[in-house]
């Protein structure tokens, strides 16, 4: 039984720290990602579409992101869901192809994005400390109902903060990542 309490607190705690890998993909950096690109939905033949539904994105520079659409007509339409997108990013094209340059990030920008990053990272370690609540709670209701010893209950709520730890770790070591890619010029 505190098997399957664990197993379901690790797999909350892995999907939360995913779920933070996913928001700081979306977060611009100085460098040019298509993920910055993968909430924009597109109006194709009355469908919401994603970009990368409709057109091939690539990124030939470092500060560069090009969208080559399927049907020249999708153009404007693009255009259009970038800038209402409020991404920060002003598109161009030539005709055929569509780009993106990501301006160079001040310090100043820079200094907020970290402060966001922390917030986040933060907000994902209040996540996990709710999460090893929880399991620890439930291994005290199996402890009241007689279905496991105390023995078991304190042996459990060691494995359960060993985990959350490792966890914890893990979110340092992702923002860690985030803010230096962040800071480099």
């Amino acid at each position: 039984m505190t098997k399957q309490i664990i197993d379901d607190m690790k797999d909350h705690m892995v999907k939360t720290i995913e779920t933070l890998r996913r928001e700081y993909q979306k977060i611009r950096t100085g460098r040019a990602s298509t993920s910055l690109l993968d909430d924009i939905k597109v109006d194709y033949y009355g469908n919401p579409s994603p970009l990368s539904a409709v057109a091939t994105l690539a990124v030939p520079e470092a500060r560069t992101i090009t969208l080559s659409p399927w049907e020249p007509k999708l153009i404007p339409v693009i255009e259009k869901a970038i800038i209402n997108s409020n991404i920060g990013l002003t598109p161009s094209n030539d005709g055929r192809l569509i780009r993106l340059v990501l301006p160079a990030l001040t310090e100043e920008r820079r200094k907020d994005i970290v402060k966001d990053l922390k917030r986040k990272a933060e907000d994902d370690k209040i996540a996990l400390r709710n999460i090893r609540r929880d399991a620890i709670d439930r291994l005290k209701k199996l402890e009241k109902d007689k279905k496991i010893t105390e023995d078991e209950l304190k042996k459990g709520e060691k494995e359960v903060q060993d985990i959350t730890d490792k966890h914890v770790a893990k979110v340092d070591e992702v923002l860690a990542h985030k803010e230096k890619e962040v800071m480099e010029v």
